[in-house]
């Protein structure tokens, strides 16, 4: 379906245009790294001023070659690295990977010289990777086209890992990350200014590496959405952990994406409600990327978010208890038998409950730990174990404790952490493959993110099928008036207020009387999207009279303006406990986004919403309610009733099937307030933007 990229990532022979002796030189270090790590394909340096070059015989020019190189690494600077483009798209290269920076990061005249590369590339078939890119690295097969020093401070170990990254920096600070949890990495791309291919891309490539069991991901900007889902959807096939890292959340990090890569950071919320619809795990830095590492390779896939805390301190269990609440996990409850069991085994003053205190009796019994561990393995309310040991040393058998925790880990197959700062204990225990850290945050911040994610990738999937499009009724405005709306809503089946469209006084007065007491009488021009910001919305009207008075008022206003008048509406004066609204739009990107949360009046102000996009159920919507800050109100307090979530769900369901249905045509619908009344929400108030 996508390119696989298989000319960058086990090329059979590349170039070095821009050859250096020096193995601390961009140009060197490739060819150092190459024959280092065993690739086994040719390599061609290129240097005019030398016969050879770290070995291996120079080449004066790429046209100078016996054969058209797969890939080629492009390290000379400025319009040399242009011409370079050209050179290599001519001989027929597959790849070109282009480290030379100054270009779409750095003004107009940058962008101008990439979209020249790109174009010449493209023109030829051939990819390019950057530029401004630390280069690209497939430890598998020894194909080093990068020149990161950190490949040098932590020397490579292939292993099951995939670290694909805009930035080379932050590529490089995760390698050395990971490997520092000793674990082993194959794949480190970094894709630069992404003037071609994307992380999406190389993600879609290095996904089909089967011996890649975990795929890390560092963006500024999610560009090819389409490839980075499809991705998502086969890693989650076969069970291929996918972890990112989106900077940008904040305005001046967007603009320091912008200088840095020359993108265009994605809103946030947005990239947000993606990634969670694709199963792909968020995380803040590159230490996120590693810290749960270990525990994604091990296969840990937590059924559960239960923790059992062991400790030999009891301040340890108070903080370990806090830290699982922060982490979102709950405390296991166990069976009365198995508490039984642990207080037999313990001291008197010891806590059987959990989390467990087996005291500073450890000291002089190195056995308890051993003692208590089988019967609390064996409890099904044990979903992850956190073992938190602040003090041990000399007269512990570290030893000992070491290997009854390791056992449990693989009589359960479940994960077992543990929080130790001394680095002697430490590293016992990670000698028996017990994955450590250095206080219960982390530990349990890890057994965390492991169950949520977990949870996450087990939520179905929502599929529409086909959704039948509709269109839009002619007008040359940028807004459809509100009538036409909440038409369109009705038919779509969602439920709107009670209205008529008003020319003349008679008509208000009639619908008044057709409606009864109260209604509101709002004005009605497509020209006029905010009524009430020009006092075009009377509320609570008692009578026909009011109703005649208000439309004159309204009409008058509406001409005073030299504005459009579409007409008058008289609508019912809906009554809820609560107003919420749903709101959608097309992102340029990724498509329709639908919002959902609290409205009103205060909307802009509280911010308090969730987002969803095409295609998603009413599960997704429920699970996105409980979010919000007003979610407490929706289930009802002081003996109001709840509110009919399941039918504020299907709505705003029915809201992104009409903005797939209306596809390009429509820039955005607002429905605010939606009211919930004790018959279920009513759109009062309802906004469609034109494309």
């Amino acid at each position: 379906m996508f390119d696989l990229l298989q000319s960058a990532l086990s090329p059979k022979s590349v170039a070095v245009i821009g050859a250096s002796d020096n193995i601390h030189k961009i140009g060197g270090r490739p060819i150092h790294y190459m024959k280092r790590d065993g690739f086994q394909g040719t390599i061609y340096p290129i240097n005019p001023t030398r016969d050879e070059v770290q070995g291996f015989k120079s080449y004066p020019s790429l046209a100078a070659l016996p054969e058209a190189p797969d890939m080629a690494l492009i390290v000379v600077a400025g319009d040399s690295a242009l011409q370079a483009v050209h050179d290599c798209a001519a001989r027929g290269v597959k790849t070109a990977v282009v480290i030379a920076s100054g270009f779409g990061e750095v003004g107009e005249e940058g962008r101008r010289k990439q979209r020249e590369m790109t174009e010449a590339a493209r023109a030829a078939g051939m990819r390019i990777i950057g530029p401004n890119t630390q280069g690209i690295a497939n430890f598998g097969t020894g194909a080093i086209g990068g020149f990161s020093t950190m490949f040098i401070e932590v020397p490579p170990m292939d292993g099951p890992v995939g670290i694909i990254s805009q930035s080379g920096g932050m590529g490089s600070m995760a390698y050395g990350l990971v490997r520092g949890r000793g674990l082993g990495v194959r794949h480190v791309h970094a894709t630069g200014n992404e003037a071609d291919v994307t992380v999406s891309e190389m993600a879609w490539a290095v996904a089909h590496d089967l011996d890649v069991k975990l795929l890390l991901l560092y963006m500024e900007n999610v560009a090819h959405p389409d490839i980075l889902a499809a991705t998502a959807r086969y890693a989650r096939e076969r069970d291929l952990p996918i972890v990112a890292v989106k900077a940008g959340r904040s305005t001046a990090g967007q603009q320091a994406a912008a200088s840095h890569t020359g993108s265009l950071a994605n809103e946030d919320r947005v990239v947000d409600a993606f990634f969670r619809q694709h199963g792909i795990w968020r995380v803040r830095d590159p230490h996120g990327l590693a810290l749960a590492a270990e525990g994604y390779i091990k296969g840990w896939r937590p059924k559960g978010d239960r923790v059992v805390i062991v400790s030999n301190s009891g301040a340890s269990c108070v903080m370990g208890a806090d830290a699982v609440e922060d982490a979102g996990l709950t405390l296991a409850q166990l069976k009365p038998e198995t508490e039984a069991a642990v207080s037999k085994s313990l001291p008197g003053f010891a806590s059987a409950r959990n989390p467990i205190d087996i005291t500073a009796a450890l000291l002089s019994n190195s056995g308890l730990f051993g003692d208590v561990l089988p019967f609390v393995a064996k409890d099904p309310a044990a979903d992850m174990f956190f073992i938190h040991i602040p003090v041990s040393g000399a007269g512990y058998d570290v030893e000992r404790f070491a290997n009854d925790f390791a056992s449990v880990e693989k009589e359960t197959g479940k994960p077992v952490v543990l929080a130790s700062w001394q680095e002697n204990v430490a590293a016992v225990f990670r000698s028996k493959g017990v994955a450590t850290y250095d206080n219960e945050a982390q530990a349990i911040g890890v057994l965390g993110q492991l169950a949520h994610h977990a949870a996450l990738l087990r939520e179905p999937r929502t599929q529409w099928g086909e959704v039948a499009p509709c269109s839009l009724p002619p007008a040359t405005g940028s807004y459809l008036h509100e009538s036409d709306t909440l038409s369109l809503l009705a038919s779509r089946g969602i439920r709107t207020v009670k209205h008529v469209l008003c020319q003349t006084p008679g008509q208000a007065s009639q619908a008044f009387d057709q409606m009864g007491s109260p209604v509101v009488v709002k004005a009605c021009s497509m020209e006029v999207p905010h009524k009430s910001e020009h006092g075009l919305v009377a509320l609570n009207i008692q009578s026909a009279d009011e109703a005649v008075k208000a439309f004159e008022q309204q009409s008058a206003k509406l001409k005073s303006m030299g504005v459009r008048q579409d007409g008058i509406i008289v609508a019912a004066m809906e009554r809820g406990n609560l107003e919420m609204m749903i709101g959608a739009r097309r992102d340029p990107q990724f498509g329709p986004v639908v919002v959902v949360g609290a409205g009103g009046k205060y909307v802009e102000a509280m911010k308090d919403c969730a987002l969803l996009l095409t295609p998603f159920g009413k599960e997704d919507v429920m699970r996105a309610l409980k979010t919000l800050r007003v979610a407490p109100l929706l289930d009802g307090v002081r003996g109001e009733p709840a509110a009919d979530l399941d039918a504020l769900a299907d709505m705003a369901v029915r809201v992104g099937q009409l903005m797939v249905a209306l596809g390009e045509t429509v820039s955005s619908i607002d429905l605010n307030p939606v009211m919930m009344t004790p018959s279920g929400p009513v759109v009062v108030d309802a906004l469609l933007e034109r494309a």
